[in-house]
């Protein structure tokens, strides 16, 4: 089975992301001159690359031989990572592992050294998910972590996590990425994959994604699955249930003048 396109093409180093310079900079800086926070938080709307720049953030500091606060992904750590067969890099979904015991667990192993990696990295998804007891036995852990442990938190609903433990990490707000810019990487996809669409079709896509490079990735695939690798407006609105542009126009045109 062929990987999806969001996946096969995902961002492998901190360049690749796109639409959050000022974070990629930060986070770059961080890196080359060794001053990696122990907790961050990524907060933010779906699709707009927080777990893939947690991953690169993972491989980043456990590479062999980074260059330039980026992964070199050439080394042993970073092709590990990068297969996901690294046991020193944990992902947790708060979704599903959400309760006090899921916590307790993570805490229980934490302060084993690391198997092979320099840090222990542990990424955490939709972590506002969890429980309020979770919470409390996360904070503890956050308030004195062992130096070779990273966490990374992730959620697209920042309010919902409590202030003491958005106090202990580093805060990055991921913001929707610009229509250009999704356009842009769709373009690179067809070129990549050879699929012939056009500037507009793809600009269509970008719009119903709303921000979201991953949303507008998976509605490419789809288009792709529907009609094949050659793609035309029609088809594209037809897929994405939407009337041309002259009829919202005309629409437009008679409030006003009415």
């Amino acid at each position: 089975m062929s990987p999806v396109l969001y996946r096969k093409w995902r961002p492998q180093l901190l360049d690749d992301v796109m639409g959050q310079e000022p974070i990629v900079q930060t986070l770059r800086n961080a890196i080359s001159r060794g001053k990696v926070a122990h907790a961050y938080l990524f907060c933010g709307p779906r699709g707009t690359g927080k777990t893939s720049t947690a991953r690169i953030l993972a491989k980043a500091v456990n590479c062999l031989s980074p260059m330039d606060g980026e992964p070199d992904n050439d080394c042993a750590m970073c092709k590990s990572i990068n297969e996901s067969r690294a046991l020193d890099l944990i992902e947790i979904d708060a979704a599903s592992n959400r309760g006090i015991d899921d916590i307790r667990n993570l805490k229980d192993k934490i302060h084993f050294a690391p198997n092979e990696a320099s840090y222990k990295v542990y990424i955490i998804d939709e972590v506002h998910m969890l429980t309020e007891a979770a919470f409390n036995a996360l904070l503890k852990t956050l308030e004195e972590p062992p130096v070779h442990a990273i966490f990374i938190l992730a959620t697209t609903e920042a309010h919902k996590v409590p202030l003491t433990i958005i106090s202990r990490c580093q805060r990055f707000d991921f913001r929707r990425i610009p229509l250009e810019t999704i356009v842009a990487r769709l373009m690179q996809l067809c070129k990549n994959e050879d699929i012939t669409a056009t500037k507009e079709i793809l600009t269509l896509l970008a719009r119903t994604a709303s921000g979201s490079l991953r949303d507008a990735e998976n509605l490419l695939e789809r288009a792709i699955v529907s009609y094949g690798t050659q793609l035309n407006e029609n088809q594209l609105r037809d897929l994405l249930d939407i009337d041309s542009d002259d009829r919202a126009l005309d629409l437009v045109e008679n409030i006003v003048c009415k």
